[in-house]
């Protein structure tokens, strides 16, 4: 579970900060965070000042109609709210110590600008956060020099609540917010517009990775966007048509190089023979030794042909084949060497060349041979809807390791060579290729002792 999950954080680590989407985003995502945010500051600062001179206009007209109805000796009905006054209004002492008359809402509470009166000033135009109020206010005050109900020298203040966004952290919450929300928004677009950008190259190296080796006929999606995508499908394109035209002349010279060495080596084998059958005795044991040689060379001339043939994918006639019958066969066939056991169900039948599958059975049981200590097994059955061919030996075995490795072509391993100098690392790519012409597999499996081949096969339906 740790180990998933490291993996999944280097995973997401590579997508954000190595892929180029990734890096893309995250500098998108910067830079808007920088642009936004002084953009955001400077908005944040001028709505500050739009609403604060609002409400301080409405304080300032409030306390100036205060006074003038003051002033008229309208005192009774000065401090009479209306609608459209939302603030608290006070009379206080010319000391700025006791509140003499106060409108509804301001009753009660201590002298709004206190501090002010008793520095005697007499303009009082400032945002301040008193205790007595929730939040903060405007404050506005006219000291008011002539007589008064209440004396001379009384001081108007009206005091308008500042919006809730003007106070210490709820301004700034909020635009915190909006620009999470916004670089959210860049970061979305910016990931979703490059992905769909790189989608036709995401899809080009899919279809490239899906190409096989042994068939270049295949070609990639060219996206019609008139740009450098467009221009790299058609350049891969390019390069695979170069490739498979590369590849059919290296096949046509192996075919032909094939069929032409045929004649000749069968017409030595043919020289051999005779010339072994009139040799005297110190001649004979060189004769046989060509005999061996041009015998071996005419195994791989045909081990070549057939290669060119299964990369060509040129189409073989194909028809019902029991793999029990062609595995009997095969075994009748072989000479008096390590003994050879079968287990065979009657009834398998597949659908195949019957001339690729004997040739599968028999590089199966040579290389079998090859590595036996004293005995092959042979099996076959069916699996549900498989056939299994399965061809075991009691030899060293082959290292996990190895397994893959001996399906490589020329590929041999050091007990190989050892035990057949002669051999020539081709016929068990061979069989594997044949096996997944016809939609089957072949693969090492686990066994005690010795190499266990099997070959699964799809059964052919109502039995051919």
């Amino acid at each position: 579970m740790a180990q998933s999950r490291s993996e999944r954080v280097q995973y997401w680590r590579n997508r954000l900060l190595v892929s180029v989407r990734g890096r893309a985003t995250v500098i998108t995502v910067a830079f808007a965070a920088l642009f936004l945010t002084v953009i955001l500051v400077l908005g944040m600062l001028l709505v500050r000042d739009w609403l604060e001179r609002r409400e301080a206009d409405k304080a300032e007209r409030t306390t100036e109609r205060i006074t003038f109805d003051i002033l008229r000796g309208q005192a009774d009905v000065a401090l009479t709210t209306r609608p459209d006054e939302t603030g608290l209004v006070q009379i206080v002492s010319p000391n700025g110590r006791r509140v003499l008359a106060a409108s509804p809402p301001a009753r009660g509470k201590p002298p709004l600008a206190s501090s002010d009166l008793r520095s005697g000033s007499l303009l009082v135009d400032r945002r301040a956060c008193p205790a007595s109020i929730p939040g903060c206010a405007w404050i506005f005050g006219l000291r008011v020099v002539n007589r008064s109900p209440w004396g001379p020298g009384v001081m108007v203040v009206s005091a308008e609540p500042l919006p809730s966004l003007l106070n210490v952290w709820g301004l700034p919450l909020s635009l915190v917010a909006v620009l999470l929300v916004l670089l959210a928004l860049v970061a979305w677009w910016t990931w979703h517009t490059i992905g769909r950008a790189f989608a036709p190259i995401d899809r080009i190296r899919r279809e490239l990775s899906d190409l096989d080796a042994r068939d270049l006929r295949q070609r990639v999606f060219v996206p019609r966007t008139h740009g450098e995508i467009q221009a790299l499908g058609e350049t891969v394109n390019g390069t695979l048509q170069r490739l498979e035209e590369a590849t059919d002349r290296e096949r046509r010279f192996i075919s032909d190089a094939s069929h032409d060495l045929r004649n000749p080596i069968a017409g030595l084998h043919m020289q051999l023979e005779m010339a072994l059958d009139e040799a005297n005795d110190e001649s004979r044991p060189l004769l046989r030794s060509a005999l061996r040689d041009a015998e071996r060379l005419n195994d791989i001339v045909i081990d070549l042909l057939e290669l060119s043939r299964l990369d060509s994918r040129a189409p073989q006639p194909v028809e019902p084949v029991d793999l029990a019958e062609a595995a009997r066969r095969e075994v009748d066939r072989r000479g008096d060497g390590v003994r050879v056991t079968a287990r065979l169900e009657p009834g398998v039948v597949v659908r195949a060349n019957p001339v690729r599958i004997a040739r599968v059975l028999g590089n199966l049981l040579s290389n079998a041979e090859r590595h036996a200590e004293s005995s092959v097994e042979v099996t076959v059955r069916r699996d549900g809807g498989t056939a299994v061919l399965q061809v075991l030996d009691d030899g060293h075995g082959i290292a996990p390791d190895q397994r893959e490795r001996v399906f490589e072509r020329f590929a041999r391993l050091t007990e190989s060579r050892e035990r057949d100098p002669q051999g020539t690392g081709l016929g068990l790519p061979i069989a594997r290729e044949i096996a997944e012409i016809y939609g089957g597999t072949l693969t090492i499996a686990d066994s005690e002792r010795g190499a266990c081949f099997v070959m699964r096969l799809p059964l052919a339906p109502d039995g051919g």
